[in-house]
């Protein structure tokens, strides 16, 4: 068989569409840097400004901490649709500084599958990560009435207060994160989430509307690999800088790095450990939630 005929059906990139790789992909990590950086800059902005604002910096009380669950307030005023979409907001902001590092490899594969079909990269790329933000979105739905309603509805039903059972509802969080890192549907996602390549292959769909579809495909799966450890951020307090800056590098590091599936399994085990710790009492509260 001749050497064309060996080709035929497969797509060999000539220089114009490797030139077309190379801009892409260079255009939309920079983009991706300077979004992301523009978004740790506004979830810092939030999260100080609420600091200063409820006094968290100067009690250092965890009850304080943990009032820094309503982002801007809302717990406050009670439940507004104002409220709502002012967390709504900035929730989804926090969620893509926290999540495009991890996720960038996934969109970068995707750009350059759309190049080496020689269609569009940009607008359809950002549709990708449109989907993917919008699954992110919808969390926060589900993430608000919990922030507005859960430490309230536990106060009332319980005879300790606030302060008393805060520990054990952090203590309990922790070591269902721990504990769900060690589930099939946890290593059914991550594997999804660790490979672009294979993603892209299964779930490919031509068009906007099948980039918006890809991207919130993906979504789901980051969703499904990531939701316990997030859940620890309600916990502790949405706004907690120190756990966001943890739970960013441990999501970016299971997820990217080559020992990310081994590494899954310690933070598993580390959770549960620090789950049991803040039960007993010998890890305080104060720390875990500062």
């Amino acid at each position: 068989m001749s050497g064309e005929g060996m080709n035929q059906g497969k797509h060999i990139p000539g220089p114009g569409v490797t030139a077309l790789l190379r801009h892409a992909r260079l255009s939309l990590l920079v983009s991706l840097i300077v979004l992301t950086a523009g978004a740790w800059g506004l979830t810092l902005y939030q999260s100080l400004t609420m600091s200063a604002s409820t006094g968290m910096i100067d009690s250092g009380q965890p009850s304080a901490a943990m009032d820094g669950m309503d982002m801007g307030g809302t717990s406050d005023a009670g439940f507004s649709i104002v409220g709502a979409g002012a967390f709504i907001v900035v929730w989804t902001v926090m969620m893509a500084a926290m999540m495009l590092p991890a996720a960038a490899p996934m969109i970068l594969t995707f750009a350059q599958a759309q190049a080496r079909r020689g269609r569009a990269v940009f607008i359809p790329t950002w549709v990708f990560i449109a989907g993917y933000l919008m699954v992110w979105l919808g969390a926060g739905l589900l993430v608000y009435p919990v922030v507005q309603w859960g430490p309230e509805l536990a106060s009332r039903s319980s005879v300790r207060g606030f302060a008393d059972w805060a520990p054990f509802a952090l203590a309990g969080t922790l070591i269902i994160a721990g504990l769900y890192q060690f589930t099939p549907l946890k290593r059914l996602c991550l594997r999804h989430c660790r490979s672009p390549l294979a993603f892209v292959a299964l779930h490919w769909r031509e068009g906007r509307a099948g980039a918006l579809w890809m991207g919130a495909r993906h979504g789901l799966y980051c969703l499904g690999c990531c939701w316990a450890l997030f859940g620890i951020l309600v916990a502790a307090g949405v706004m907690n800088l120190a756990w966001m800056l943890l739970l960013t590098l441990l999501v970016f590091a299971e997820k990217v790095l080559p020992l990310g599936q081994r590494l899954s399994t310690i933070i598993g085990l580390a959770l549960v450990a620090g789950g049991v710790a803040v039960a007993a009492g010998t890890l305080p509260m104060s720390w875990m939630a500062a």
